[in-house]
């Protein structure tokens, strides 16, 4: 199979990378790829937002299956025009991939569903977002509508700093995202990150993470797209899984097909556990980022199996093989982020590090220049790695970690604290 991937972070890196090892790829090609991903495929250029563009390299490049990695893509409607060509694509429709393009959506979906969320007021007028915010008092949450990154979501602890998350958002801090915003109650209890497969019928999970959204050790700072993650996530017990299924999941799923735009593609279900009790956070319509990256290293070959399945509605007889073993992600970022960081500091050492099913190190925000590795981006490296136990993964990617030679970086010493 010629297989394509849309995007060029370090989820398309650890994608390429699974996929890669399993004998059906004859030919893979990332779009636009990374100076990582550029090592192990053919990296192309266009616009993947544009379908036109997409179905017209897919049909020049004879491409059997498309693989769309984050959710901009998906929102402006590319697995349709894919579809509407008769090519195979994995990822939702436009009409599906609201379930993370808008978050006033999502919660429609989950009182349609009777899923258990956090209760929640939705607005498009800033004044009477401040009214609710004195009404209900704080802690509470902020977020903005739509796309934003994964940056558009303020965990206030006082009023005056959701207020002043109110005024950002309508003022425009978050583009067209926060010209309307969800204020949920403040759900405590433990995150955690469920990974299910669709076919717009079947759900089919294939594991669990969790990740470190602020910047700063011990969980403190403001929050990021992902600091590092780690699978499997112990809180998420098989019975608190099973419940998240058929109280969350299904119920989303049955009711995304009864109002005729059936979920096909990843579900990523953010989770608050309390009590032996989870309540959906929100919903992603693609990987986690940087949760895909432990996951493709724990599922390695079969992962472009159990995605083809999905993309030929095949769920219903596909299974997973977990091995008994543990992974671990740890970013390593420009200095500056999550706010302005610098471009263009060289990293070395990447080229005596390992690369095999146990250790790789997934690129992000890189770039080829002179013949040296750039860092051009805020999340630059995803320093991975696989064990019999979490501490033996954590040991083995700070090692990687420590090996390599970029001042211009800096990563969290504490992946993985809470299973640890």
């Amino acid at each position: 199979m010629n297989i394509l991937i849309l995007g060029g972070g370090g989820r398309e890196h650890a994608l390429a990378w699974a996929v890669l090892q399993n004998p059906k790829c004859d030919k893979l090609i990332v779009a636009p790829g990374n100076a990582g991903i550029d090592q192990i495929a053919d990296c192309a250029s266009f616009d993947i937002e544009d379908g036109s563009a997409v179905v017209s390299f897919a049909e020049a490049n004879a491409i059997d299956f498309v693989i769309v990695g984050p959710e901009a893509p998906l929102a402006a409607g590319i697995a349709d025009r894919l579809r509407e060509a008769g090519i195979l694509v994995f990822g939702p429709s436009a009409a599906a991939a609201r379930l993370e393009a808008s978050k006033s959506f999502t919660k429609e979906i989950c009182d349609a569903a009777n899923a258990p969320t956090a209760a929640y007021g939705h607005f498009t007028d800033a004044q009477a977002a401040r009214d609710y915010i004195r009404q209900q008092g704080a802690p509470i949450v902020v977020k903005a509508d739509g796309l934003a990154a994964g940056k558009g979501v303020i965990v206030a602890m006082d009023e005056q700093t959701a207020l002043d998350a109110i005024d950002d958002m309508f003022g425009g801090a978050f583009g067209g995202a926060g010209a309307e915003v969800v204020i949920e109650e403040f759900m405590e209890g433990e995150e955690a990150s469920f990974f299910i497969l669709c076919d717009g019928k079947t759900a089919l999970p294939i594991g669990t993470a969790q990740d470190h959204k602020r910047v700063g050790e011990g969980d403190t700072g403001p929050n990021t797209g992902g600091m590092g993650a780690y699978s499997p996530a112990p809180v998420l017990t098989d019975e608190i899984a099973q419940k998240a299924l058929d109280q969350i999941v299904q119920p989303t799923i049955d009711e995304m097909a009864r109002r005729g735009t059936p979920y096909q593609g990843v579900l990523y279900v953010g989770l608050m556990i309390k009590d032996g009790q989870p309540r959906l956070v929100e919903y992603n319509v693609r990987f986690g980022d940087p949760e895909c990256q432990v996951l493709m290293m724990r599922l390695g070959a079969q992962a472009m199996d159990l995605l083809h399945s999905a993309a030929e509605e095949r769920l219903a007889s596909t299974r997973v093989n977990w091995a008994d073993d543990h992974a671990i992600t740890v970013v390593m970022a420009a200095n500056g982020y999550p706010g302005a960081y610098e471009k263009g500091s060289v990293i070395n050492g990447l080229d005596a590090l390992p690369e095999d099913s146990r250790n790789m190190v997934f690129h992000s925000g890189t770039t080829a220049a002179g013949g040296a590795i750039t860092a051009t981006g805020g999340r630059v490296l995803n320093v991975t790695a696989r064990g019999d136990s979490l501490q033996e993964a954590r040991d083995r990617a700070y090692a990687m970690v420590d090996a390599i030679d970029w001042p211009g970086g800096f990563f969290r010493r504490d992946i993985g604290w809470r299973a640890l």
